[in-house]
């Protein structure tokens, strides 16, 4: 049996029941707004730490370049270099050819390029999604300048608020990083 207390309007039984119910509504939508928030924090994350871990790989390279001026900026460098996926492919044949044990023996400043070539596109192939590199050391004029282009490349996804309205083919794109190095 109810019981209405003392002084309560018999039109107004049930309301607190509906202002609950509304709540729970506005308090739902919101959760899924901020679940929704948290998915795209966690996608932008990933994109981030790509786009981190190629720019800390383009200045170890560049490191290295500036640590064996001897083939470097001698201007021995062929003029493009790429790194295959798999790291073990040099597109120079001369740099290819070269023993690159570095760590137990003594090499020239041609094996140390040949070395520290393999090794920078083996970890860009085993840390980045599709990573590849690329180094460009054209002949300029300048007798004492040598300026090589590096290039770390990596597949993306993009993320989106609404998936739906992203173009399926451009929902993972090559994204590429460039840094101009003097050794």
């Amino acid at each position: 049996m109810f019981v209405r207390p003392v002084g309560a309007d018999p039109r107004r039984a049930g309301f607190s029941l509906i202002e609950v119910m509304i709540t729970l509504a506005i308090t739902a939508v919101g959760l899924l707004g901020v679940a929704k928030m948290q998915a795209l924090a966690i996608g932008n994350t990933k994109t981030a730490g790509s786009r981190a871990l190629a720019a800390i790989h383009a200045a170890g390279m560049a490191s290295a370049m500036h640590a064996n001026k001897a083939y470097w900026a001698a201007r021995l460098a062929p003029a493009n270099v790429s790194v295959n996926v798999g790291a073990s492919v040099l597109s120079d044949a001369t740099l290819q050819a070269q023993n690159t044990d570095c760590v137990s023996s003594n090499c020239t400043p041609v094996q140390m390029a040949a070395y520290d070539l393999k090794l920078w596109g083996t970890a860009l192939t085993r840390q980045l999604p599709g990573g590849t590199g690329a180094l460009a050391c054209p002949v300029v004029v300048s007798p004492t300048q040598v300026e090589c282009t590096l290039t770390v490349s990596w597949s993306e996804r993009h993320v989106g608020v609404n998936p739906a309205i992203l173009d399926a083919a451009k929902q993972e794109a090559t994204q590429s990083l460039v840094l101009l190095v003097q050794p």
